[in-house]
């Protein structure tokens, strides 16, 4: 059989592969679309901007699972979020696609950006398409890598996405991406919680300036306050396997909570409060909820931490104000 005809019998094999495919997308949609979910994939500028990427690293030729390409550069409208094609996807170009997949020569490496463990097309949309359709894990791709401190996985909902945004956001503003490259975790499980901490951050940078008698960068501010306080609170609570039992919470939750109690008993007793630390705190926690208190625990010494409920308060309302007076700027420019 001449290669002509074989590529005109795959091509209509493809035809009709294609017309069953864009049957399961349009029923994808219709049942997502009663359960409230969406069925596009994500837009890579979209989440680009969202998480504040800029720098970018070739990594190389790949073998991609398909199941972490979630996204695309331009044509996250053409497919369903498993790359089934919808109505806007050309039948020919895809079938021809098929075809050439279907033969000896194979087809030639999509290219793709990666953000920590999901993929983006930004060449090869159909060739992702007809591979995921042959039954295909795996797809060859030239690999270009945009690195972020944000953990990214497939089958993000819009809410986990808008919580990565807001770590990301948190990330900017501290500069710990920068002055901290390998900084331990400091994802909160509630999004909201972000100008809190940052609050901390701002009374840090106040007490510095105030001890050294000139201006602190907000940057410098915030690595001293992860090397000082969050660091050691958070080498504390491994230490401890404190929320080895609490799966849904994170070491940055637990730190906001030990500061929190320690506010809590300052502002109760006032200035005859008793010094407490973070090993206190962790004490006190362990207590509330009815777990074992490690005997090593209570002899603990650590440098304690002490806040006012007025000072911290009065941090995130700077913090909260700087927010909303970016993004009136914003508003402003566009």
């Amino acid at each position: 059989m001449s290669d002509n005809n074989s590529f005109k019998m795959n091509y209509a094999e493809g035809i009709n592969i294609f017309q069953n495919a864009r049957r399961r997308a349009f029923w994808q949609e219709i049942i997502s679309l009663f359960r409230g979910k969406s069925t596009e994939l994500l837009s890579f500028d979209d989440i680009k901007a969202r998480l504040r990427l800029r720098e970018e690293s070739y990594k190389g030729l790949q073998n991609v699972p398909l199941e972490q390409i979630v996204g695309s550069v331009g044509r996250y409208r053409d497919f369903t979020n498993n790359f089934l094609p919808r109505g806007s996807t050309s039948q020919d170009r895809w079938s021809r696609v098929y075809a050439a997949a279907s033969s000896l020569e194979g087809l030639p490496p999509i290219e793709l950006y990666k953000v920590d463990d999901i993929y983006f097309v930004r060449d090869g949309n159909h060739r992702v398409s007809v591979a995921r359709e042959l039954g295909s894990k795996t797809i060859e791709a030239h690999v270009t890598e945009l690195p972020t401190s944000v953990n990214l996985e497939p089958g993000m909902t819009e809410d986990e996405i808008e919580a990565a945004t807001a770590y990301a956001a948190f990330l900017e503003e501290t500069g710990l991406e920068r002055t901290r490259p390998h900084h331990q975790s400091l994802q909160l499980s509630e999004k909201s919680r972000y100008p809190e901490m940052l609050g901390h951050i701002y009374l840090h940078q106040k007490i510095l300036e105030h001890q050294g008698g000139k201006p602190i960068p907000v940057d410098e501010a915030a690595a001293r306050w992860y090397d000082d306080v969050f660091r050691p609170a958070v080498t504390l609570i491994r230490k401890y396997d404190i929320l080895e039992q609490m799966p849904d919470r994170t070491e940055a939750d637990l730190y906001l909570w030990m500061v929190d109690h320690l506010r809590e008993v300052r502002d109760e007793f006032g200035e005859t409060a008793p010094i407490r630390s973070f090993s206190d705190a962790l004490i006190d926690f362990l207590e509330e909820h009815k777990m074992p208190v490690p005997e090593e625990l209570q002899k603990e010494e650590d440098p304690s931490v002490i806040l006012t409920k007025t000072q911290v308060m009065r941090a995130v309302q700077i913090a909260r104000a700087r927010e909303e007076q970016e993004e009136h700027d914003k508003r402003g420019d566009s």
